[in-house]
């Protein structure tokens, strides 16, 4: 039976993941993202950057997978961040970085992109690898000083790729989107099913073993 592996400790990826009907094996890669941006180069395209990384997430839990003697499943990593104003934007780890972002982009549009991996491992092989990248637009509102003081001090936008999230407490700042939310909230469903079917596994397949949620 092929196993579904998320390689994030993303608590919003594993939400989307089971409300769409599926219980993946969660391991948590150990990628240096600040490192491999910067192999990649200022000149690196976006959609390079966050596929790169997603692809180097879902290839760094292999062998921890291979140790618990998973050798046949498929690995899905994913990474996003924010394009603005020419620039990409990933978790701002402090206050006072998510703060000024937050100051340029209220009342703006920004473009959202989700970088996503699958792997095909088949009796502890990779057989097939497949990347791809989604890119939403989203349009935030403008949030109070007030608000915005509340949100920072939350703790939820400096641990988010571009500062905010859909769906918790940065969704009362989003006006409305163009493209797929559940890349926003960080894995893209459609996407996900076109490229599990590049690897020859019908998502219907991995309904079969879970609970679809009533």
């Amino acid at each position: 039976m092929t196993t579904l592996v998320l390689a994030s400790a993303s608590p919003a990826r594993l939400t989307v993941l089971r409300g769409a009907g599926v219980e993946p094996v969660v391991r948590v890669s150990g990628v240096d993202e600040d490192v491999l941006v910067d192999r990649l180069g200022p000149s690196a395209a976006p959609e390079t950057v966050v596929t790169t990384l997603a692809e180097a997430k879902a290839r760094d839990v292999i062998p921890a997978l291979l140790a618990d003697g998973i050798t046949d499943a498929v690995v899905i990593g994913c990474d996003s961040m924010l394009h603005i104003d020419g620039q990409l934007q990933g978790k701002p780890h402090t206050v006072d970085v998510a703060r000024r972002r937050w100051q340029s982009m209220a009342g703006r549009s920004a473009t959202l992109l989700t970088g996503h991996s699958v792997l095909r491992l088949e009796s502890g092989e990779i057989t097939a690898a497949v990347s791809d990248c989604s890119g939403t637009v989203v349009h935030f509102g403008t949030p109070s000083d007030d608000e915005l003081e509340a949100y920072l001090a939350s703790g939820e936008p400096l641990k988010v790729a571009g500062a905010f999230t859909l769906d918790s407490l940065g969704g009362w700042f989003v006006e409305r989107l163009d493209g797929d939310p559940s890349s926003v909230v960080g894995i893209g469903l459609p996407l996900v099913r076109r490229l599990l079917a590049d690897v020859g596994v019908s998502v219907a397949a991995l309904w079969a073993t879970a609970r679809v949620p009533r």
